[in-house]
């Protein structure tokens, strides 16, 4: 299911393809064994707006979730770009030789961290975060250094500026990786198959036999698609670019 939601394109193919099937059950099969009567059809209407109603707010809800998660992820990519910028120019504050050694690796940082935001290939982005680990590791070390040797307020900026920077890479790992629970888009699945369902049990037998049966399958797994693509950071089309950071990469004074 992971993987299925991580790829909205097939997502909305499954969804369409389940929708259809429960919507066609409930016409062909419910019907015919147990046809419905008029002295409970008003009372099944009433069961049939109330499901659709509630898979409506599930719906709006689990679209919130994902919304409020893609404006966090923008959010953190914006503080990485902010955290790597200010931290160049603190480079400032440590003798030459550390702040030369510093500004090199903090490029070659960033031009890893837009890598992150535009790859999807899984085996290229174990490298990039590989090489991430190790650029932080050699980040740390450099500043480190440099403040062993003139401990003052001054580089005290410098070493306080680079554990924001680390601190910003982490922060966005953590936002890519929450996701919508599984529990929640398979509630969502289930109600909106019972909804296919009613619908096709209460469709009259012109529409069951002609396309309007499709329409309400149709329709949740196009919703479907909306929500996982916005809450999919690699698979989906809605994607997170790393506008910030490329804007901070041509600012940056290249050797």
């Amino acid at each position: 299911m992971e993987q299925l939601v991580s790829h909205p394109i097939i997502f909305f193919v499954v969804s369409f393809v389940l929708m259809s099937l429960g919507a066609w059950v409930g016409a062909v099969f419910l019907r015919r064994d147990k046809p419905l009567d008029e002295d409970i059809r008003e009372d099944f209407g009433v069961v049939r707006a109330a499901t659709l109603t509630l898979l409506a707010i599930i719906i709006g809800f689990t679209l919130s979730m994902a919304v409020g998660r893609y404006d966090q992820r923008k959010n953190y990519e914006e503080e990485e770009a902010n955290a790597i910028g200010t931290e160049f120019i603190r480079a400032d504050l440590l003798s030459s030789p550390d702040a030369a050694n510093i500004r090199s690796l903090l490029t070659k940082y960033l031009d890893q961290r837009i890598l992150f935001y535009q790859v999807r290939d899984p085996q290229r982005l174990r490298e990039i975060n590989s090489t991430t680990a190790e650029l932080q590791t050699e980040l740390w070390m450099a500043v480190r250094t440099a403040a062993t040797a003139r401990p003052n307020p001054l580089t005290a900026l410098a070493v306080s500026g680079m554990n924001d920077v680390i601190n910003s890479q982490g922060y966005t790992q953590a936002v890519w990786w929450n996701r919508i629970p599984l529990a929640a888009w398979l509630l969502m699945t289930v109600v909106a198959l019972f909804c296919n369902l009613l619908v096709g049990y209460g469709a009259s037998s012109k529409v069951s036999r002609g396309p309007f049966l499709l329409i309400m399958p149709l329709t949740v797994a196009l919703s479907f698609l909306l929500v996982a693509d916005i809450d999919s950071p690699r698979g989906g089309i809605i994607r997170v670019l790393p506008q910030n950071l490329i804007n901070v990469a041509q600012s940056l004074p290249r050797p």
